[in-house]
């Protein structure tokens, strides 16, 4: 049976309530944050190679992605006085079954809100709920350079694994990516991991 790692860190509200940390309350993305999603994710699509789109995607396209996201996996949106501060949600890392214990991570914060703890919360919220759903490890890229990216890892127990280089051509430049994995649970696990919908009823 896995078992939570010692860096698993608690959700003292419940998975499924909002809850106070830093700015405002961490709590499930719903559809209706589809526009405040977009709006922080769009530049940096358009100005920045730290995503390695090219165009920013419509609202309803940001709907789609949140629909192949949710109910199996958490999606988070970090509020304060009705504004969405920032986002971040788990997804597949890799669709053979064996892969399913792992997942990948995405977080981005609006660029008025970084550099004030809205992305280490956000993540050590995001992390808990994998760690509950049972997922073994957490893996992020990072496109190159990214200080304050790498930073935020880092400080919620994100461990470097290597770098695709020049992976990607954004810019008029090659951009490497570093990748980080963190752990989550330790042992074999006795099932599949409950999706993000199980968690949230056992609150």
């Amino acid at each position: 049976m896995m078992q939570a790692t010692p860096e698993a860190l608690p959700w003292p509200a419940g998975v499924g309530q909002s809850c106070a940390m830093g700015h405002g309350k961490i709590r499930a993305a719903t559809e209706a944050d589809a526009q405040s999603v977009l709006a922080i994710y769009a530049p940096i699509v358009r100005d920045t190679a730290i995503s390695f789109e090219e165009s920013p995607p419509t609202v309803d396209e940001i709907i789609q992605r949140m629909r192949s996201i949710l109910p199996t996996y958490p999606y988070l949106v970090s509020e304060e006085d009705g504004q969405v501060l920032g986002y971040a949600n788990g997804h597949v890392h890799r669709g053979r079954p064996a892969y399913r214990w792992s997942v990948e991570t995405t977080i981005y914060v609006r660029e008025d809100a970084r550099g004030q703890g809205v992305g280490r919360s956000l993540y050590a919220r995001l992390l808990d709920v994998l760690t509950r759903q049972g997922f073994h490890t957490a893996y992020a890229g990072i496109a190159m350079p990214n200080p304050g990216s790498v930073a935020v890892h880092q400080a919620v127990g994100f461990r470097p694994l290597g770098v695709f280089p020049e992976v990607g051509f954004k810019q008029g430049r090659w951009h490497d990516v570093s990748w980080w994995y963190r752990p989550l649970n330790v042992g074999v696990p006795d099932g599949d991991p409950l999706t993000f919908a199980e968690v949230m009823q056992e609150a």
